[in-house]
Order: structure tokens, then C-alpha cells, then sequence
């Protein structure tokens, strides 16, 4: 368990030692910057306000540091998110292996399967920063602009979720809650990424591959007769997170959702390795 904790430092070592990582997190520290102006304009303020006032709740205690941070997870995930986490993903496996890198790596008397866990390990663990980094840097940015105090107040009209939470502590504990299950839900974006870099291709066509299938998930979702079926697709399920923002939450459709991703999960794990174990890495 010790020589696998070592290796695994090094693994994420690796992974935010490159340049693309401070990029990467650079481009969206400015992403949230330019989200926080656009809250500061007028107009996005008058349309919050209105929705706020017809549902009898007040504008100024609700139009905080919460409610942007909610905002700023929802739309860098859904704008940048999947195709840095896909980059990323895609790149772990299929990049060593054009550089060769994997062939001196297997050279050693370490077995494929561990080599390809602590990858994936690593892959996960870089995930969960990154989602968590954006959440919480996302709310001091908002608190230094809009002040520490206020609730919290979500809608989502394709998802039918409308919930406000007036004190404090409460508005964050779910916040806490939501940014946990995102974190989940990319796992399973940079899942896919990590099978696809498994298999004899290059580093790009890996992630195109796992934003292609997320692309085509998510225009079935638009169809009107895949309507009875929306429920069931992936992206759709990767969107339940917020619903553990409602003020009454469904945890047996969470449990559900998420039961199915972490098995996703797994299952796509069975697949890369099972593609990785019998690839020729001498040539």
C-alpha cells in the first residue's frame, strides 16, 4: 500500500507539474472573474431581481456569494469543464504511449494493471481538485465582491429545480453537497476519457471521442421523442447534482443516478484495462 501511495505522488506529481495545468486553471480563475462581472451588470441584476420579487424573496439577501458560486459551477462545468477534464483524461495514457514512455515503464517488473490503476486513480484525484478548486475559488472571488453574507437561491428551468435557502450555513452546507456530487459527475466525463486513451489512438482523438459522446447524449436529450427516455441518458444523469439543491431532496432518484455513474465508472475502467492489457508496447 506504500510503494502504491508513492507511486500514485508521483503520478499526480506529474499531472500538475505540467503547464497545461496552470493554464488550465488560469483560464478559468478569468472564466469566473468574467462571470462575476456579468453579475455586476445591470440587466443579468434587473432579470435576477424580478424572478426574486415574484417569488416574494428579497433581492439583496439572495442576489449573494452563494447564488454566484452556484452559477459559476453550473456554467464553467458545463462551458470549459468537460473539455479540460476530457483533454486531461485522454491525454494520461495515450500520450505516454506515443512518447514511449509506457514501453520503459513496463520494461520493470510492475504489472499493466497497476500501472494502469494509479493512472486512473490519479485521474479521479485531479478531477476532484479541480472541481473543488473552481467551487471554492469561485466563492471567494464572489464574498470579496458581494460580502460574506446571504442565502442561497437556485432555479433551473429544463430541470424544473426552484429552492432558496435564507440562512447562511444552510445555503453552504448544500453547496458543499452539489459541488460533491459534480465532482462525481466529471469523474464519469474523465472516465470516459481514460478508456478511450487506453486504446491504440492518439492523445486528440481520445478526447474528441469523449466530448463526442457526450455531444451526442446530450442533442438526444433535445429530441422530442427521446423525451420518456431523458431520464435514462448520461448527461442527464450527470446533471442530477442539482438537485440536492432543492429545498426537499429526492435521495432515491440521487441514489439511483448515482449508483448507475459509479457503475459507469467501473465499467469503463474493466474496458480500458482490458484493452491496455493486451497492446504491444515494444513497437
Amino acid at each position: 500500500m506504500k510503494l502504491f501511495l508513492i507511486q500514485l505522488r508521483s503520478e499526480l506529481t506529474k499531472l500538475f507539474a505540467r503547464r497545461r495545468t496552470y493554464i488550465g486553471y488560469g483560464a478559468f480563475l478569468i472564466l469566473e472573474l468574467v462571470i462575476l462581472w456579468v453579475f455586476h451588470l445591470d440587466k443579468p441584476r434587473e432579470e435576477m431581481g424580478k424572478i426574486l420579487s415574484d417569488a416574494g424573496l428579497e433581492v439583496e439577501h439572495y442576489y449573494s456569494a452563494l447564488t454566484v458560486t452556484y452559477w459559476m459551477l453550473g456554467f464553467s462545468m458545463a462551458m470549459l469543464g468537460a473539455i479540460y477534464l476530457a483533454l486531461v483524461s485522454g491525454d494520461i495514457v495515450a500520450k505516454e504511449s506515443e512518447d514511449g514512455n509506457l514501453r520503459m515503464v513496463l520494461a520493470r517488473p510492475i504489472s499493466r494493471l497497476r500501472v494502469l490503476t494509479i493512472k486512473y486513480v490519479a485521474v479521479l484525484v485531479y478531477t476532484l481538485t479541480f472541481v473543488w478548486f473552481v467551487g471554492v475559488s469561485g466563492y471567494l472571488m464572489s464574498a470579496l465582491a458581494l460580502g460574506w453574507d446571504g442565502g442561497l437561491f437556485v432555479w433551473n428551468y429544463d430541470l424544473k429545480v426552484f429552492a432558496f435557502f435564507p440562512e447562511l450555513t444552510a445555503g453552504m452546507g448544500r453547496l458543499f453537497l452539489a459541488m460533491l456530487l459534480l465532482s462525481l459527475s466529471m469523474c464519469t466525463l474523465s472516465s470516459i476519457g481514460f478508456a478511450f486513451s487506453c486504446l491504440r489512438i492518439k492523445p486528440a482523438a481520445a478526447t474528441i471521442l469523449a466530448l463526442s459522446v457526450l455531444f451526442v447524449d446530450s442533442v438526444l436529450q433535445m429530441l422530442p421523442f427521446m423525451a420518456p427516455y431523458r431520464e435514462h441518458l448520461l448527461t442527464f444523469r450527470m446533471s442530477n447534482w442539482i438537485y440536492v439543491l432543492e429545498n426537499k431532496v429526492p435521495w432515491a432518484k440521487l441514489a439511483e443516478s448515482y449508483t448507475f455513474l459509479i457503475g459507469l465508472d467501473l465499467t469503463l475502467f474493466v474496458f480500458g484495462w482490458m484493452a491496455f492489457k493486451v497492446r504491444d508496447f515494444k513497437t
